[in-house]
């Protein structure tokens, strides 16, 4: 009995570390359901809108959002979206495909870097890992630029690894001179971030190296012969310059000022679009953006004292604590910008498997979660219940104070409809599978939480986020279908929803609104339309959650 449940359990371990696991949990992650859900608002349809508007207008060195420069980011992540939209349409799938080509790419360059440096099971269980961390797929599944940036981040610090390490000098100069067309790519897609980071951490790295002997002399002139290599910088400037250049020729010193100063000096300096975080912030994110592996994440700090000792574990943890660090004192805070230093964390989780051996600290935050999923649609019920009931209460003070927002209560209305007997049937299904894994004992606890951010992602992807999307989003895209239908002067009205304009393929200005027009915007800004245009007749062609869309008209002359 021993004997098959030892046998059992060895195949199992074969299975979750083969090359083809990792290839099925990659396809899953980034590719399933990549076309199903509306494109979000507001970065998804930010980055997308400026896509269309580069098609339509021709100009592909200016990105442009409803008419405007947008100068957020450069460029590169716009030309492969309008690529793909070229080959497959101009639809979700198109525009999410380069982020999810860029998360797979990411993590094969982690599979074959780790099988590299320490073997082949540990590098198939680090790509598991990063496959299925909830942040990661997530970013893998839009229309930004994160995963673009995450695969040329970590391929840059892979390089510049080999770099330091290579015995061969040949061996060492292809590696520098990669790291520095990565840095190039990254500096497209994000800017300064693709090279301060990479700098700063093969500095500290260098020091770490440092023993007052010969050969830490070595390395240092190593790092200063990597900092200041002409072939390098001349490597990275053929990738940079041309369109740096063309953008200033194009458009003036406005991308410069607005995107170096603003959305990188200023997100450190200063709070952008309320995007606020506090002391400790990424603490509590961090636990989040790699579930359901928290708790393996959290395991990890046993092995803090040794990590010192060994080159490779020195420089992963130098790459995550440098980034950790510095956004931790940024005014501006995002969870997913601590992804640019969770690469090293994956491979460190795959290394020390096996010294997971706490039950509770590894399968009680995927517990947590689908706890939580299964409670959502008592939680919107009683939201709703409460609401209702503040509606009807005689007391104008507790009316004012407690009820609902117009926009929140429409997206709650929609979701209450969506959670259906499907979702609590599929949530009870997920929930009893976590159970049988929290009592399984034969499998590691490892395997264990693969499997468990293989249902993570099934239940995230093909349960829960579709509901969600329908709540939020797809109001959006029905509108603008109905708006691009009608064919009519359109306008959005004190409302931020670039969706909007890609679905109906048309800017949709933000001008003074006149008879004629209609009118896309959010359910709580009508009373303010009305307020603002009195002359004007309002009529309802769609409502759903939180929008509308109204067809204006000229007040009658004949009134009673």
């Amino acid at each position: 009995m021993i004997t098959a449940t030892l046998k059992s359990a060895s195949l199992f371990e074969r299975i979750l570390t083969s090359p083809w696991t990792l290839l099925f949990v990659i396809a899953l992650s980034f590719f399933w359901q990549l076309g199903a859900m509306p494109l979000y608002n507001l970065d998804e349809g930010a980055f997308t809108e400026a896509t269309r508007e580069m098609l339509e207008s021709g100009n592909f060195i200016t990105p442009h959002k409803d008419g405007e420069p947008r100068y957020d980011k450069p460029i590169l992540i716009y030309w492969l979206q309008a690529a793909s939209t070229q080959v497959f349409g101009l639809n979700e799938f198109a525009l999410r495909l380069p982020s999810a080509l860029a998360a797979s790419f990411w993590v094969l360059a982690l599979w074959g870097f780790v099988r590299k440096h320490i073997d082949a099971p540990t590098a198939t269980v680090a790509g598991l890992t990063l496959a299925l961390a909830l942040q990661v797929s997530l970013i893998g599944k839009a229309a930004v630029a994160d995963a673009l940036l995450n695969l040329f981040l970590a391929l840059t610090f892979f390089d510049m690894y080999r770099y330091f390490t290579a015995p061969a000098v040949k061996t060492q100069r292809r590696s520098l001179y990669r790291a520095y067309l990565w840095m190039g790519l990254g500096f497209l897609t994000k800017g300064p971030v693709a090279v301060f980071f990479p700098v700063l951490v093969s500095f500290l790295f260098t020091l770490t190296e440092i023993r007052w002997s010969l050969h830490s002399w070595q390395v240092l002139k190593r790092w200063l012969f990597a900092a200041i290599s002409p072939l390098g910088w001349l490597i990275f400037l053929l990738v940079t310059v041309p369109w740096y250049l063309a953008i200033y020729l194009d458009d003036g010193i406005g991308f410069f000022e607005s995107f170096f100063l603003q959305h990188n000096a200023g997100r450190f300096t200063a709070v952008m679009h309320g995007h606020a975080g506090f002391p400790g912030y990424y603490v509590i994110a961090l636990p989040l953006i790699v579930l359901p592996f928290s708790g393996w994440l959290i395991n990890l700090w046993r092995n803090y004292r040794s990590a010192w000792q060994d080159q490779l574990e020195r420089f992963l943890w130098l790459w995550f604590i440098s980034v950790f660090i510095f956004f931790s004192f940024s005014a501006t805070q995002l969870p997913h910008y601590l992804l640019y230093g969770a690469t090293p964390l994956f491979i460190l989780m795959a290394k020390y498997r096996e010294q997971l051996t706490q039950r509770s600290l590894a399968l009680l935050p995927p517990l947590l979660l689908i706890i939580l999923f299964v409670a959502l649609p008592l939680i919107v019920d009683f939201i709703l219940h409460v609401a209702h009931g503040i509606a009807t209460s005689h007391s104008a003070e507790v009316r004012a104070m407690w009820q609902l927002n117009p926009q929140l209560a429409g997206i709650l209305t929609v979701a209450q409809q969506e959670f259906d007997l499907l979702y609590g049937i599929a949530m009870l299904i997920s929930l009893a599978v976590i159970i049988w894994l929290w009592q399984h004992a034969t499998m590691s606890l490892w395997q264990r939480l693969i499997l468990a951010g293989v249902l993570q992602t099934v239940v995230v992807y093909g349960v829960v986020m579709p509901r969600i999307f329908t709540a939020l989003q797809l109001p959006v895209k029905e509108a603008a279908l109905i708006a691009q239908h009608m064919a009519l002067p359109t306008v959005m009205y004190r409302t931020s929803a670039p969706s909007f304009s890609v679905y109906r393929q048309a800017i949709t200005p933000k001008r003074p609104l006149q008879a004629g027009d209609l009118v896309f915007l959010r359910v709580d800004k009508r009373a303010a339309l009305q307020c603002e245009y009195p002359e004007l007749t309002a009529e309802l062609i769609y409502q759903r959650g939180a929008f509308i869309l109204l067809k204006l008209t000229a007040q009658s002359e004949f009134m009673p």
